[in-house]
């Protein structure tokens, strides 16, 4: 496996450790606001800064004893055959594995939480499951969706599902409807704050007045909180 980055410190991605993030290349989504459009668009060596497996793993034993985990991000890591391998090989040198996924897999999310090769799971949630069509993704199941939210609901993982709140693809009634219909319950869930630099599609926001004020932000917030455990604005 070739990995297309790697941030070599985080203090906010994996909640309550120090971790690296490894970002893997492609994304079978094409969601506008995007702020990795590098990933989802690289194909080839020639496309993006590939790092070798060897090096990752050299690496990941080098910073022993200054990391306590790894994230593993994109892109879509989920899209990678080698992903299991990957997570076995990295719970094997001691680390604890986060998942950051847009949840489109539900066979591989399953097969991952069966085998405890992650320990938390941090699922994108783009808007309503039967609205991902046709800005995130066309012909888009739903039911994927709805399957890999309900799987790591169940999972005994620490999860957190998150949102990035642009319009039109999030308003008050997607919102609601999420968090009472889809999510109830849930332990944590994120509404992100929308960063319009580097987009996958620019020309998207041209027309669109898409950004939320804070305002706005903690009012979806309000509309969340009776619904889940827990709800930040990030």
């Amino acid at each position: 496996m070739r990995f297309a980055g790697l941030h070599k410190n985080s203090f906010i991605d994996y909640p309550g450790k120090v971790s690296c993030v490894l970002f893997l290349s492609g994304c079978n989504f094409n969601c506008p606001y995007c702020h990795n459009p590098v990933l989802v668009n690289a194909k080839t060596e020639a496309d993006s800064c590939f790092l070798t497996q060897d090096s990752v793993y050299e690496f990941l034993k080098n910073r022993k004893g200054f990391l306590d985990s790894v994230v593993i991000s994109g892109g879509e890591p989920t899209l990678h055959d080698e992903l299991p391998e990957l997570c076995e090989s990295i719970k094997n040198m001691g680390y604890p594995v986060k998942l950051d996924t847009n949840g489109s897999r539900p066979a591989r999310i399953k097969e991952l939480i069966s085998k405890n090769l992650v320990d938390y799971i941090a699922m994108d949630i783009k808007t309503d499951p039967f609205r991902y069509s046709p800005l995130i993704k066309k012909g888009c199941n739903p039911d994927d969706i709805l399957s890999s939210i309900q799987m790591i609901m169940a999972s005994g993982l620490s999860y957190e599902f998150r949102t990035t709140c642009i319009k039109p693809l999030v308003d008050d009634e997607i919102v609601a409807n999420l968090c009472q219909n889809v999510i109830q319950g849930a332990d944590l869930y994120a509404l992100q704050r929308f960063r319009n630099s580097e987009v996958l599609h620019p020309e998207f926001f041209e027309k669109n007045s898409s950004i939320y004020a804070e305002s706005d932000l903690i009012h979806l917030k309000a509309l969340a909180d009776p619904w889940v455990q827990k709800c930040i604005v990030r």
